[in-house]
């Protein structure tokens, strides 16, 4: 297996670096976070004229590359600490339509996002905060022409910015049960209430009302939502591991340039041992949780079974990246907590960023399952 970019991959990777520089430099990062919606149009209008809201899509819609020119954007997106729809739509909410809609259905909404006219997310969890189907209770009854979905989803990504909102309800009360509703913004009985988080990125609550759902905006099988949705969380938890590469990744370089900077007792703190073996820990971190990332992200592109290296990949980022996040506070010291300091935005999201999809502690549980 070659780690190295290709040429494509390396342009996309010059041109996002070049693009968050010049359009997200801190003082942005820190409006954003304080800002309901966490994006402008103008920098989402931008991102569609440089072809990066297409990344990952089929060419028939109007997309460009693929997954892995994908994963190597999100880990630019990770070391600015970006925050926009970008996720929910293109990494979280086509996949989903791409592996349950009709041709009918992809030619709509994917040539929507891969315009940038269109923003989407999906709705799984609900009180529990767990991905698990056994955790979904809210519920679509066919009536007429259509269902009625009723129930609250929780921790919905960019759910206030969402034109549709991808829910999965439960259909029957054997089995999985689950089939995946397209709701759109404005339709009656739907309410979305932003939710305060400690990583500053925009999750919401969603309440389903007796939402009314036409029939066609159910996506693929009637109780198979399962089987769509595994597909789709696969990709999403290998973006959101790019991202987490990308903040430890940038969390190092802070912590090496402030080693080099800091001085104490007459040198700097980088000339002291002790500083010097935390920062080879944290590069050793840094470059596993790369490695384990690209090998799913590669699996997931060839079209191989990834469950094993998906779930190891999500588990080994949240616990290495987490402890790069310990020690380049523990080097920055006080500074590192001040609000003036970009790092904690870094800690702050990547700890949101942990749980998102399942934790550490559910895909050890999934690997578990598997290798029995």
């Amino acid at each position: 297996m070659d780690f190295s970019l290709n040429e494509q991959q390396e342009m996309m990777q010059t041109l996002a670096r070049d693009f968050l520089a010049a359009e997200y430099p801190d003082k942005v990062l820190k409006a954003m976070v304080k800002d309901e919606k966490g994006y402008t149009p103008g920098l989402w209008k931008k991102m569609q004229e440089m072809n990066l809201v297409g990344l990952s899509l089929p060419e028939q819609y109007g997309g460009v590359g693929d997954f892995l020119d994908l994963i190597v954007v999100m880990e630019e997106m990770g070391k600015a600490c970006f925050l926009s729809p970008y996720f929910a739509t293109i990494a979280l909410a086509a996949p989903v339509i791409l592996a349950a809609g009709t041709p009918e259905q992809q030619k709509k909404y994917i040539s929507a996002f891969a315009e940038g006219k269109k923003i989407a997310t999906v709705a799984v969890a609900e009180a529990s905060g767990k991905y698990s189907m056994n955790a979904i209770n809210t519920t679509a009854q066919k009536k007429d022409n259509g269902y009625i979905l009723h129930g609250e989803k929780f921790f919905v990504p960019d759910g206030q910015n969402a034109d549709y909102i991808i829910c999965a309800a439960r259909t029957a009360d054997a089995g999985d049960g689950i089939t995946l509703f397209i709701v759109e913004d404005g339709d009656p009985g739907l309410k979305v209430n932003p939710l305060k988080t400690i990583g500053g990125d925009k999750q919401a609550q969603v309440i389903l009302d007796n939402v009314k759902v036409p029939a066609e905006n159910v996506l693929g099988e009637e109780n198979c939502g399962r089987d769509y949705l595994d597909i789709a969380l696969q990709r999403a938890n290998v973006a959101r591991c790019a991202e987490m590469v990308g903040m430890a990744a940038q969390a190092l370089k802070l912590t090496l340039d402030y080693a080099k900077e800091r001085n104490a007792f007459g040198h700097p703190i980088g000339a002291f041992q002790a500083i010097q073996h935390r920062c080879a820990d944290m590069q050793i971190d840094v470059e596993g949780s790369r490695f384990l990332t690209y090998q799913a992200a590669w699996k997931i592109n060839s079209f191989l079974p990834a469950d094993k290296e998906v779930a190891a990949a999500k588990a080994w980022v949240s616990q290495a990246c987490r402890r790069v996040m310990v020690s380049a506070h523990q080097i920055h010291g006080a500074i590192g907590f001040t609000e003036d300091h970009v790092l904690h935005y870094y800690t702050k999201r990547m700890r949101s960023y942990e749980f998102s999809f399942g934790g550490a502690d559910a895909q050890l549980e999934k690997l578990a399952e598997l290798y029995k």
